[in-house]
């Protein structure tokens, strides 16, 4: 089989690794690589820590607004597209790069495969939302990962084939922790496992608007203030740095002496930071699902969420910006660990990526 894969964000890269090993064997994988993250951090310490290739095809698409970015990556995938002799293009998630790469190849008369289909969070204001559902409705392939996106794309009625295959995180969490138990970064911070929370935000949901980034400033000030000794590790993405240097409140964040802003971290860091966080505070999709995986309390600060599993028991939180809400589950005790470990089977066997390789072989026979 002649397959590409389209990838461009930390998202993609991390679940690729899976993939691009289960059908390495049985295909000719060509990574495509948009561009869309560009730091190094972002982007080619993936591919190191995973042990994959460099990619075979490199866009270079930068920085840019959500609807340019996306332009100028569907104009140079379908390029690629015309010229390729490609079977089936795999897109992941729901980045910018997803939807360009399912759309440039509906356009070169591709089939297309989507990996982690049929979330939804129902709140279209989201750009993550619009890539889904577009994404869905043009794919040949539709691979859910939970009984809920099965629901959500057979109450759709998508024309692709939809097939449960459940998540590739349970794997790829489980080869993560065991990388994780050679990193140094905790010593490197000298923090004590449980006596930090770690805190991500990124989507434009928040921070583009000032108002909830200064929410956040505001519960760190607040906890402070209470004298509630918990420091706040925040990898901060080169998004979120811009957006509060353009509104002035960067150096605000910097004052808060609970708050250790750390430049962005490679994954197997990153998950050794939320195996030993007290609690993880953000607006990823991904990090709920992780720190779920994970058994770590995770507070979310959105109203809505395409992870909906997570929300069960309690190992999970939603609570917008509002600075109430947030510090009042920060204090919170949470969930027992001991009694009531997350449910991790609604995620899958952990066999996600050799279903979707059998699945892509059925397909192309046929």
């Amino acid at each position: 089989m002649k397959i590409a894969s389209v990838v461009g964000a930390r998202p993609n890269f991390v679940k690729l690794a899976p993939i691009h090993r289960a059908i390495m064997s049985c295909s000719d994988h060509t990574i495509i690589h948009t561009g869309q993250h560009y730091d190094y951090r972002l982007s080619e310490i993936f591919f190191k820590e995973f042990h994959l290739p460099p990619p075979d095809i490199e866009l270079d698409v930068g920085s840019g607004e959500s609807g340019f970015q996306t332009g100028e990556m569907i104009k140079k995938l379908e390029k690629v597209f015309l010229d390729s002799k490609f079977e089936i293009v795999l897109v992941y998630g729901d980045t910018n790069s997803t939807f360009a790469g399912a759309f440039a190849a509906s356009r070169a008369s591709l089939k297309i495969g989507h990996i982690e289909a049929g979330l939804r969070s129902f709140d279209r204001s989201m750009p993550e939302e619009i890539n889904r559902i577009l994404t869905d409705h043009i794919s040949d392939q539709l691979f859910a990962p939970t009984y809920t996106a099965m629901k959500n794309l057979q109450s759709e009625h998508v024309s692709g084939k939809v097939l449960y295959t459940g998540d590739l995180s349970v794997e790829i969490i489980k080869e993560a922790v065991n990388l994780a138990s050679k990193s140094s970064i905790l010593d490197n911070l000298e923090l004590e496992a449980k006596s930090y929370m770690l805190f991500t935000m990124h989507r434009a949901e928040n921070t583009n608007y000032e108002n909830k980034m200064e929410s956040i400033i505001h519960v760190f000030e607040t906890l402070l203030h209470r004298g509630i000794d918990m420091r706040i590790i925040f990898p901060i993405h080169p998004r979120t740095t811009n957006k509060l240097k353009i509104t002035g409140q960067y150096e605000r964040m910097e004052n808060c002496e609970n708050v250790i802003l750390l430049e962005p971290v490679g994954y197997v860091d990153f998950i050794k930071l939320m195996l030993n966080a007290q609690k993880v505070i953000t607006d990823s999709g991904g990090i709920q699902k992780e720190s779920y995986l994970l058994g770590v309390p995770c507070i979310t600060i959105r109203n809505n969420t395409e992870w909906v599993e997570t929300l069960e028991g309690g190992w999970n939180i939603l609570t917008g910006t509002d600075p109430d809400k947030i510090v009042t589950a920060i204090v919170d005790a949470g969930p027992s660990q001991i009694h009531n470990f997350p449910d991790q089977t609604i995620f899958g066997s952990g066999r996600t990526s050799e279903i979707i390789k059998d699945a892509l072989m059925t397909f192309m026979r046929n």
